[in-house]
């Protein structure tokens, strides 16, 4: 038994549509990744020199504990592989809810609990590439900016952020092409992404080499177009 390259040809509407959500998760996922892993980041990076020093009263309890929760989130996430954090979300949660909250019914479809796992999943990384590049910012910037009366928030956002931004660029990239590979983890709770389509194919013809060969493809299809587009974005922020 040869390769024929019809049955790839026979693949592409199915592969196509597989590859459409696979896009569709990646997008949103990234999306609230960068959101939350932005607001967990800063939180892990409250009351040091990073974000311009202690706060006080109120401020300062109220950053101690959202940096302990920014640490513990962060640390429980990366120490869990993904496929368990989809199972739980999928499978496990929607129990946890009923019998901590005693409401019943909660139940997430697969193509949403893929969304969250990944958001939660990608955050928690993004929440370490951005406290690096935070701390990577000249603190003289910083002292000069505070010595100046600037507040803590426009200290953030006109000095720190817009230089950290550009320096997180490029590992926010990979994280990006990381999360994109992800999905075809949800095979495991029956998302129709692209892995699941060329099972579901593979399953109907058993033409495992030209089925697995045209996915493989695909994956590299799209991120390739993916690092040529973070490739464009990194020349046009001119990265430094």
């Amino acid at each position: 038994m040869g390769f024929e390259f019809k049955y790839i040809v026979e693949s592409i509407p199915a592969l196509i549509e597989g590859a459409k959500l696979t896009w569709y998760i990646t997008i949103i996922g990234i999306t609230g990744g960068m959101v939350l892993g932005t607001v967990a980041g800063l939180l892990r990076l409250t009351g040091t020199r990073a974000v311009g020093g202690e706060s006080y009263g109120f401020w300062r309890v109220l950053g101690v504990v959202g940096q302990k929760l920014a640490i513990m989130y962060i640390e429980l996430i990366r120490g869990t592989p993904i496929i368990v954090q989809a199972m739980f979300i999928y499978f496990a949660l929607p129990m946890l809810i009923e019998v901590s909250t005693g409401i019943k019914g909660v139940r997430f479809n697969a193509l949403t609990a893929a969304i969250i796992t990944i958001i939660i999943n990608a955050g928690a990384y993004m929440a370490e590439i951005v406290r690096g590049a935070v701390e990577s910012v000249n603190k003289g910037l910083i002292e000069a900016g505070m010595a100046m009366g600037i507040s803590r928030l426009q200290l953030i956002a006109n000095i720190i952020g817009p230089i950290a931004f550009k320096r997180a660029i490029p590992p926010l990239g990979n994280q990006f092409i990381i999360s994109l590979k992800d999905t075809s983890l949800f095979i495991v709770i029956g998302v129709g992404e692209l892995t699941r389509q060329g099972q579901e194919i593979m399953a109907s013809n058993f033409r495992a080499l030209e089925i697995w060969t045209a996915v493989a493809v695909c994956y590299l299809i799209m991120t390739s177009a993916l690092a040529l587009m973070l490739k464009f974005v990194e020349k046009r922020m001119q990265i430094i």
